[in-house]
């Protein structure tokens, strides 16, 4: 069954209820045959003491968007957990949005690899993230 653009984001979207990506106001805002887009508003709930972007809540971001994009573009019937994330910091950013984009690298039946650059709305590099994830069966 397909699935349109504005039903897999609401689906994401709904399922980051009364999670880390509500409380960071994540969103998946773009997703497309291979990528998908997530949004967090850089805000003081995400800055660290010297007012700008708290790597962690970059890397946050970065490993959220990256699951979802396993979970969307895998076999739907298994549970995706996060193996590993590295994030390199290249810019700061003090208000505005960042917009993370995750794209395969690797994509597995069992394990995958994503590539995740992390832009402000002038697309302006802020960080390079990857991601490595496993798929497992979901348990009963």
């Amino acid at each position: 069954m397909q699935y349109t653009k504005e039903e897999v984001l609401a689906q994401a979207n709904k399922a980051s209820k009364n999670t880390l990506m509500e409380t960071l106001e994540i969103e998946m805002v773009d997703f497309g045959p291979d990528f998908l887009v997530a949004r967090m508003p850089v805000t003081s709930k995400v800055h660290q003491p010297d007012g700008v972007l708290h790597g962690g809540a970059t890397a946050a971001l970065a490993e959220s968007v990256g699951s979802f994009a396993s979970v969307i573009f895998t076999d739907s019937n298994l549970m995706v957990r996060g193996l590993e994330i590295t994030a390199n910091h290249v810019k700061s950013i003090r208000e505005g949005f960042v917009f993370a984009k995750a794209t395969f690298l690797h994509k597995g039946r069992t394990t995958q690899l994503l590539d995740i650059r992390v832009t402000d709305q002038d697309e302006n590099l802020i960080s390079i993230c990857k991601l490595s994830t496993i798929s497992l069966p979901k348990k009963k």
